[in-house]
């Protein structure tokens, strides 16, 4: 049962591995097939009538979704598109650059982004509450 939680880690510790003792081209492609199933994933759901983050939002919520937020989740879920579709084209290229740069940019500036991402969007989330749920 306790190997369920570590297979994630296994599984990345090991294309690591492969990726740092061998020449296997394929493994840095990892990254762009990650980035490009989180992007399809948000993108897909745009056409649904439910976004993922307005999913999300309401199984935390746990009732119904006033209008504000469902707006709100659903734009959410557009600027995370082009976010997501610029980061994969990042990625994309950076197979093509040296392996620093590769590691470089998959290993440390596309998490710093997508975490600044997440921080720029909370702040500005209790802002707009604050201003327009009072």
């Amino acid at each position: 049962m306790k190997i369920k939680f570590l297979l994630p880690f296994l599984l990345t510790l090991t294309v690591i591995v492969v990726f740092h003792y061998t020449q296997f081209f394929a493994v840095k492609l990892y990254p762009v097939m990650a980035n490009l199933t989180v992007f399809l994933v948000f993108f897909s759901s745009v056409f649904a009538k439910e976004t993922v983050i307005q999913k999300f939002a309401k199984a935390l919520e746990g009732k119904e979704l006033d209008d504000f937020t469902r707006v709100y989740t659903r734009r959410l879920t557009y600027v995370w598109c082009v976010f997501m579709f610029i980061n994969l084209t990042i990625s994309i290229v950076s197979v093509f650059m040296s392996e620093h740069f590769w590691a470089i940019y998959n290993g440390c500036i596309s998490y710093i982004a997508i975490g600044t991402m997440f921080a720029v969007e909370y702040i500005i989330r209790i802002v707009l509450r604050n201003k327009y749920q009072k």
